[in-house]
């Protein structure tokens, strides 16, 4: 099929598993433990493993455009990192001894860590990741203002969204041009649905050992 028709076909079917997965973060009543604060936190491993990640792909993606593109990502999920550390620090909480990558990878980032080829990881990290986080930063402003929170809603709405949607939309530009074959458009459909599989199951992992739903998204 033509790139202009997978792309499309590509993201009903991701808008269709998104919406499930928003759906599942904001099930249910969340904990009364569960704080702004200790969200944030988490999402301090995500701009992280975003940047370094970006970073990775950077140094042997061959397309100048891509390569680019994973430039401007590194460096906006390294000043969402900064933000959202201002904004921790504001709410009272030390960092000094805080440590976002004590745990290693993440699942899903030793997943994306294994794609090869400029079409796999558009797919599953700028189109598909990116999307993600889109999704799972609404359900955690919504949070964060039903805990007296504006403060923290409004960065996410109005600093960090306006960003992740831009990945986004620079996977869907490489994926116009690259996804030109029968081939490739098997390898992105494959990357794009085990992404969100993956993202499926440390969501479900996250509110089913440790009452952590709401998380937001990279």
């Amino acid at each position: 099929m033509t790139p202009e028709t997978f792309v499309a076909e590509l993201d009903s079917q991701n808008r269709s598993l998104l919406e499930k997965l928003g759906a599942k973060s904001a099930a249910g009543e969340a904990p009364g433990a569960l704080t702004v604060r200790q969200l944030l936190k988490l999402a301090l491993r995500n701009e992280l493993e975003a940047s370094e990640l970006a970073a990775l792909w950077m140094t042997d993606t061959p397309e100048l455009d891509a390569k680019l593109a994973l430039a401007r990502q590194c460096g906006d999920e390294a000043k969402h990192y900064r933000w959202i550390e201002e904004r921790l620090r504001g709410l009272g909480e030390d960092l000094s001894s805080f440590n976002p990558a004590a745990q290693g990878d993440s699942p899903l980032l030793k997943h994306l860590k294994g794609l090869r080829g400029t079409v796999e990881r558009a797919a599953a990290g700028q189109f598909t990741r990116e999307a993600i986080a889109v999704v799972r930063n609404d359900v955690f402003a919504r949070f964060c203002e039903e805990k007296g929170d504006p403060e923290t809603a409004s960065l996410y709405r109005e600093k960090i969204q306006p960003d992740e949607q831009h990945h986004h939309e620079l996977g869907r530009k490489l994926l116009l041009k690259y996804a030109v074959t029968d081939d490739l458009q098997g390898k992105a459909r494959a990357a794009a649905k085990r992404t969100l599989e993956v993202a499926e199951e440390v969501q479900e992992m996250a509110r089913m050992k440790l009452g952590v739903c709401r998380a937001p998204g990279c």
